[in-house]
């Protein structure tokens, strides 16, 4: 940090297990990339090539390169994964992410309707090439799951091998874990809490609002994930108790001189 200042709230450090800054990176040019590392890079653990933006990204596998050298692995979102499983081409799925040597991958069903034995089963087949990232919960508004259902699903994907799960929200953050309006669903979350352990699950809060909920009910070190790139360095501070958000949040009051 730039300078000292005392009461701050105590962060995990890099490489961490939890206290996770997942960004989204929607078609980031190479430029850009480099611009954002040279900013971020200490703040943003991993990095989420949205959807399937990769599939018409161009120069990829250089912009590749430019995370990989600053250290912060990327994925390909899950929805290049569905859209994999969803034409038969698993074994094809499989070489892409051999092809452009990802030490990540997630497993999603946001999109398409996959019984979830078969989704369980394609998490332990990827755990022996990759590290698995399972999200759960619905990109369809409509469709509600009930906590007990994320329960199961989120514990049941641990238990075939999901490294975190990841809770729904796309991009926008309105829908799964939040309503149309963005608004966090704070009973599921709160019940969620009760089953699932806080390190193991990684929140989409890509609204301010979101992200200040969260902070707020697990901490400064709480998972959170589909973070905008311009939005990092403001998060870690909302993290910090250094925006207006959680200025006091954090303070001990009666330890200030």
């Amino acid at each position: 940090m730039n300078y000292y200042l005392k009461n701050i709230p105590e962060r995990t450090t890099k490489p961490r297990q939890y206290g996770y800054t997942m960004a989204m990176d929607k078609g980031l040019s190479i430029r850009e990339v480099e611009d954002f590392l040279d900013v971020s890079s200490d703040h943003v653990d991993i990095v989420k090539l949205g959807w399937a933006t990769s599939y018409v990204t161009p120069s990829l596998q250089d912009k590749l390169r430019v995370y990989e050298e600053a250290g912060v692995p990327t994925y390909f979102g899950g929805t290049l994964f569905e859209a994999f499983i969803v034409r038969g081409q698993f074994d094809d799925y499989r070489k892409v992410l051999d092809k452009y040597n990802m030490t990540f991958a997630e497993v999603s069903d946001g999109s398409i309707e996959l019984d979830h034995d078969i989704k369980c089963e394609y998490i332990r087949k990827l755990t022996g090439q990759v590290t698995v990232l399972s999200e759960v919960g619905s990109k369809d508004a409509e469709k509600i799951i009930p906590p007990y259902l994320w329960i199961k699903l989120m514990q049941e994907e641990l238990d075939a091998g999901a490294w975190k799960v990841i809770g729904e929200a796309r991009e926008g953050g309105n829908v799964g874990l939040f309503r149309s309006s963005g608004e966090v669903r704070s009973g599921l979350v709160e019940e969620i809490l009760t089953k699932i352990p806080f390190e193991k699950i990684i929140w989409e809060a890509p609204q301010k609002s979101q992200q200040v909920w969260f902070i707020k009910l697990l901490g400064p070190n709480v998972n959170l994930g589909n973070i905008a790139p311009k939005e990092i360095i403001p998060l870690e501070t909302i993290r910090l108790g250094l925006r207006g958000d959680t200025f006091n949040h954090f303070l001990k009051i009666e330890k200030l001189d």
